[in-house]
């Protein structure tokens, strides 16, 4: 079925007596537009302005199809941090389980701001194969690193995080010590 013929069906269901109805058709519809909207986001991300490829970055986070993966990937090789760092983010909204790899890598990213993204991103996996990876981070003279790290191991939904986390707690720096213990509070037992 095109998705013209999809999108005439649903149109149909906008006047349905069912509100619920109406309303899973209005959001479907509004899904089916985001599809049609990647082939430009996907052009918008070769822009020249590095605010309309971010743009595009963020846009493709709307989008449920496996087709903005390869792009979001591919930017993360891109020379700009800032792209970098846009693409991790999204990244971690989605939290696909093939992007995993590829951003492990970026823990080691030249670009500071691209390693806090990257280890927050990580957070949304809950993959306890996650936690050696950052908790080497927790070592970091980078502040936000460690913090985003921290949050990230109390996300990940795995007990072995609580060990990492509560070395934490004697740190010099306070902001640490705080998402270290908000961090400890949701690892389950």
């Amino acid at each position: 079925m095109t998705l013209e013929e999809r999108r005439k069906l649903l149109v149909g269901l906008l006047g349905d007596a069912d509100s619920g109805v109406r309303a899973a058709a209005a959001g479907s519809l509004e899904q089916l537009e985001s599809y049609q909207d990647l082939a430009q986001i996907v052009a918008a991300l070769t822009a020249e302005k590095r605010a309309t490829r971010v743009k595009a970055i963020f846009a493709m986070e709307r989008i449920n199809s496996a087709e903005v993966f390869p792009h979001l990937i591919e930017l993360l090789k891109d020379v700009d941090a800032d792209i970098r760092a846009a693409a991790v983010q999204v990244l971690g909204v989605k939290a696909h389980p093939k992007s995993l790899t590829s951003l492990v890598r970026h823990l080691k990213d030249p670009a500071p701001a691209v390693r806090v993204h990257t280890a927050e991103a990580l957070g949304h996996f809950q993959d306890p194969r996650l936690v050696p990876y950052l908790a080497a981070m927790l070592g970091d003279a980078d502040e936000q690193l460690v913090i985003s790290a921290a949050r990230s191991l109390g996300r990940l939904g795995t007990a072995e995080a609580a060990a990492p986390l509560a070395k934490l707690l004697h740190d010099a720096r306070a902001p640490v010590r705080q998402a270290a213990a908000q961090a400890l509070g949701e690892v389950p037992l």
